[in-house]
């Protein structure tokens, strides 16, 4: 069953990964902006390249090398000894959720003119990474 669950969510990052995380906008009269992990990147790519990376590896590569690593395991293909290593590219994919966050409080209690509301995205992406580190936890006290 987990192994199927894994499976699953290799397509759901990307889903997650082109979802609205956030809808941001400098005034309420003016239409809001969706921003997606996706869209972040590529805005980022014009202004600063190195933050677009940091970015992309904590929101893309890393929870994708988490699931396909797991599945490796989880199918036969790595050795169970490379469980720790799979687990701790999950808990930098934690990292990105958290710094999300972060910048959604700052920008909701800094900015009296600006608006920002979460969108089904940001909690598609965090249902990804909470349940793939879930589901290495389970793998880990699974039988040899």
């Amino acid at each position: 069953m987990t192994k199927y669950a894994n499976l699953a969510l290799l397509i759901l990052f990307p889903i997650a990964w082109f979802a609205p995380l956030l809808r941001a906008g400098l005034l309420p009269i003016f239409g809001l902006s969706e921003i997606s992990i996706a869209s972040g990147i590529l805005n980022l790519l014009e202004t600063d390249i190195f933050l677009a990376l940091i970015v992309l590896f904590f929101a893309v590569i890393a929870p994708l090398a988490k699931t396909v690593g797991l599945a490796g395991i989880q199918f036969g293909v790595i050795p169970d000894q490379h469980l720790p290593k799979v687990k701790f590219a999950g808990k930098l994919a934690m990292a990105d959720i958290f710094l999300i966050a972060l910048y959604i409080v700052l920008i909701k209690g800094g900015i009296g003119v600006g608006k920002v509301e979460t969108a089904w995205g940001l909690y598609l992406f965090t249902f990804c990474v909470i349940g793939s580190l879930a589901l290495s936890f389970m793998e880990e006290k699974r039988p040899s």
